[in-house]
């Protein structure tokens, strides 16, 4: 059955980015695209792909996790925090389709997932749930505030009680993943999922280690923390 080719009306769209390593996936794609009247560019590693979404202002991004150099998650993290490219809609690709790959694709701030393999129509039909969704998107918020503590998402700094505290790059995004998800328990393996990335194999330890130096830095009194809760067996909780 064929389907109704999408209309400029329809979505206010035209420009579709796909950032994707699979050739023949990736013009597989931008084929049945084409064929809807978008205009369709491609890239196919995570460092180029994140130029031309600062060169090309597409209307859609279509971007496959597993990608070499700058994997996906990270470059939708990136897309989210400029103020520039965040209203900009993301669908995910990825061979990985478990519930918690899942949730963090869309917790990095895509607006929706695709499990490979897949039908083009399915992809189509994807496509085009986005787009209706797009018109209007608000831009992300740029700062997270708990009492004294403000966290600016595009400066990368964070204050407390108006005085900088200096983090390391990766003590900055696990306090962001926890305070986006203040009152919610996430797990280690979550952390290191949204925080460290799929493809970056460290022990579990190290969650606990930087946590500990984010207590040292944030709480006042690092033995007895306020803001950054331990639930035993299972991680941690941003309290605020």
């Amino acid at each position: 059955m064929s389907h109704k080719p999408l209309q400029p009306g329809d979505s206010g769209m035209s420009k579709v980015l796909i950032i994707e390593d699979e050739v023949t996936l990736a013009n597989n794609l931008a084929d049945k695209l084409r064929g809807e009247g978008f205009t369709v560019v491609t890239s196919a590693d995570g460092e180029d792909g994140l130029e031309k979404v600062r060169a090309e202002h597409p209307d859609l991004i279509v971007l496959d996790i597993m990608l070499p150099g700058l994997d996906g998650l990270s470059l939708c993290r990136m897309v989210r925090r400029d103020a520039a490219t965040a209203h900009i809609p993301i669908i995910m690709l990825t061979a990985r389709g478990t519930e918690v790959d899942k949730i963090v694709g869309l917790e990095s701030g895509a607006d929706d997932y695709v499990v490979k393999p897949f039908a083009l129509g399915e992809f189509l039909a994807r496509v085009r749930a986005v787009m209706r969704r797009a018109p209007g998107r608000p831009v992300l918020q740029d700062e997270l505030v708990s009492n004294d503590l403000q966290v600016s998402l595009t400066g990368r700094k964070v204050f407390k009680g108006g005085e900088e505290v200096k983090l390391s790059n990766k003590e900055f995004d696990l306090l962001t993943e926890l305070m986006r998800n203040r009152g919610v328990v996430l797990s280690r393996d979550l952390i290191l999922t949204k925080v460290w990335g799929y493809d970056y194999f460290v022990d579990k330890r190290t969650v606990d280690v930087h946590i500990r130096w984010l207590r040292e830095k944030l709480e006042q009194d690092a033995s007895n923390p306020r803001r950054i809760v331990t639930v035993r067996g299972v991680g941690y909780r941003f309290e605020g």
